[in-house]
């Protein structure tokens, strides 16, 4: 975007402060002692700031408002770009042991669906990751992803319940579609960069 329009910047920040208010209840930050409060957020390029100048992306941008909101809170991004959600669930062992959050955050999948990668794989692995994470201690949200639509509504529409699946199972808290008023967009050049798969 060029630099006189705001408005990416805008639906960042607006995207942060009403992403703890959609998990609802069931990730409960302002509920713990600030000492306790720490956040590891595990995704790929989406949080990662892909093609982004840093401190732009959201996982900043969040960590700007829990400052304010929620100061003492620690967010801790584990996120790496391309990652799958077998990368993530190989590191995640290590990465609960090493910072032993209060909270983990998972927005992964992308890079499965637009690999083609078995669906039901997929879904293991958010399984496995939810639980570990649980059973660590942590408060877990599910960040959900789709299927661009050419890959057939069938085939999305199972790739999307697997996040719902998951969250249902484990407890988790969900944010159904983590690029909602984004990635939904009817114009794919408004709110993305050139390769129309990362958010500007």
């Amino acid at each position: 975007m060029e630099s006189g329009m705001t408005a990416p910047l805008f639906n960042r920040r607006h995207f942060t402060a009403s992403l703890l208010a959609l998990a609802g209840a069931g990730f409960a930050v302002g509920a713990q002692a600030a000492k306790s409060r720490k956040i590891l957020v595990l995704g790929d390029s989406l949080s990662a700031e892909y093609g982004l100048p840093r401190g732009s992306g959201w996982v900043a941008l969040l960590q700007k408002q829990l400052d304010q909101s929620h100061p003492g809170t620690i967010l801790v991004n584990a996120s790496i770009s391309g990652e799958t959600t077998s990368g993530g669930r190989s590191r995640l062992p290590a990465l609960l042991k090493q910072h032993q959050p209060s909270h983990v955050l998972i927005e992964l999948g992308g890079n499965d669906a637009l690999r083609g990668l078995s669906l039901a794989m997929t879904g293991d692995n958010l399984m496995f990751m939810a639980k570990a994470a649980r059973e660590a201690g942590a408060q877990v949200l599910l960040l959900g992803m789709q299927m661009p639509p050419n890959y057939g509504a069938e085939l999305t529409r199972q790739f999307a319940a697997l996040y719902p699946t998951v969250a249902k199972a484990t407890g988790a808290a969900l944010v159904p579609f983590f690029l909602k008023g984004v990635g939904d967009d009817p114009d794919p050049t408004r709110w993305f960069q050139p390769d129309r798969i990362h958010p500007n």
